[in-house]
């Protein structure tokens, strides 16, 4: 609290509410300030960080597992992806897991999907972007380094009518999200 009084500063500020879960302070000095930054903190628990590659966390405003967190949109090493079946794509582990498994499924089910497109590279981003443009001008490309392709998350995937269904129906069961509204073939993989 100490450190906070000192970083707190003229000695007198004007009314402020500090609000958290569980509870509300009023501050009319620096001190009663520290204090009430200090009483709105108590209100939230202690937590601790799961880096199991399962949880997830915000890393330049995305939302990734931790598995991903030491790597770049568009720079994620081979190490940590795998090939989706003989389809010649690849994710990051646990999405390809997925995807292999909802595959398979749908085919027991009689539904075929292809993947068209998995992990894109950095410089793939970019050169998709000079291709097709960009998504917020039009286009259907993401802003190179924000595409879920690049953290090996998401799939673009062939599917017919039925397939479309199934997947609308299924998908969620595995984890993957229809998440691109003008793109009903862009699969994004969610933990």
């Amino acid at each position: 609290m100490a450190q906070i009084r000192e970083l707190v500063a003229p000695p007198s500020v004007a009314p402020v509410q500090v609000t958290a879960t569980g509870g509300a302070a009023t501050a009319t000095s620096a001190t009663a300030f520290a204090d009430a930054l200090t009483q709105a903190a108590a209100a939230y628990p202690a937590t601790t960080v799961d880096t199991s590659p399962s949880s997830v966390r915000r890393i330049n405003g995305d939302m990734l597992p931790n598995g991903l967190a030491g790597h770049r949109n568009g720079k994620v090493p081979d190490a940590a992806m795998t090939a989706v079946g003989d389809t010649g794509h690849r994710l990051w582990q646990p999405a390809a897991q997925q995807l292999e498994k909802l595959i398979a499924d749908a085919r027991a089910q009689g539904v075929t999907i292809g993947i068209t497109d998995s992990y894109r590279t950095y410089d793939t981003q970019v050169d998709l972007v000079r291709r097709k443009g960009l998504y917020s001008q039009g286009g259907l490309a993401a802003a190179p380094g924000t595409s879920d392709h690049g953290w090996g998350l998401a799939a673009d995937l062939r599917l017919d009518d039925r397939a479309q269904a199934w997947m609308r129906a299924n998908a969620g069961r595995y984890g993957f999200a229809e998440d691109t509204p003008r793109e009903p073939w862009h699969w994004a993989y969610q933990t």
